[in-house]
């Protein structure tokens, strides 16, 4: 299969003449590419331009939870509706993940704290303790004690790896007889997403990459 570069994956940052970042991020993601058969160049399009996207351009690792009660209200408006109530959980991350995540995705209640500890996190921002230990046994990880591996290059790359190749978006992305590789790509986002949140972005980054590449 074909690695990326050192220069593709420079040319696909804002910043090109960040090298750290390249250097850092290189090695992980080529494997990761390897691992979980994410092996042609329209596999790894796709694949770069959802991390890309998700990972403000591989700078955020974790779910940015910190929202003032303004903000709190509007996302969650039958959570937090009132004041009083959004203002006990604005400005701290952990008290609203764990209220927010509770009893969901494998984990606890909120007193349990499972909500901040299987947070978001990763290059694909894997949730939940369900999903932390499904992936850590894929992995052979132990997520569940060490949730924190997905904030380091190599758990955050294998673990959106695995995500995009468990979902199916290998097969998704692959190009077909008469097929539109733009509309597969969007359905790949809203596989991750759930909906069109940051879909200019993530096409932006696609459009990118199929030209790093050199798809065209």
């Amino acid at each position: 299969m074909p690695a990326i570069s050192q220069e593709q994956l420079a040319s696909l940052l804002d910043t090109a003449a960040d090298n750290s970042r390249v250097t850092l991020w290189l090695d992980p993601i080529n494997a990761a590419l390897t691992e979980w058969s994410i092996d042609n160049t329209y596999r790894q399009a796709a694949f770069l331009a959802q991390i890309l996207h998700e990972s403000a351009q591989l700078k955020v690792l974790s779910e940015n939870l910190n929202y003032s009660s303004v903000r709190l209200r509007q996302v969650w408006p039958h959570r937090f509706p009132t004041d009083s109530v959004a203002l006990q959980y604005a400005s701290n991350p952990e008290k609203l993940a764990s209220n927010v995540y509770a009893n969901r995705l494998g984990n606890g209640d909120e007193a349990s704290g499972d909500g901040w500890k299987y947070r978001g996190r990763g290059l694909i921002q894997l949730t939940g303790r369900d999903n932390y230990e499904r992936c850590g046994k894929a992995l052979k990880l132990d997520l569940l004690a060490q949730p924190e591996l997905l904030q380091e290059p190599a758990g955050a790359a294998r673990s959106a790896a695995w995500y995009w190749a468990t979902a199916g978006l290998n097969e998704l992305a692959d190009l077909k007889p008469n097929g539109n590789a733009r509309d597969d790509f969007i359905k790949i986002c809203r596989r991750i997403n759930g909906g069109d949140i940051g879909l200019q972005s993530r096409l932006d980054y696609w459009n990118k990459a199929t030209q790093v590449l050199a798809l065209g």
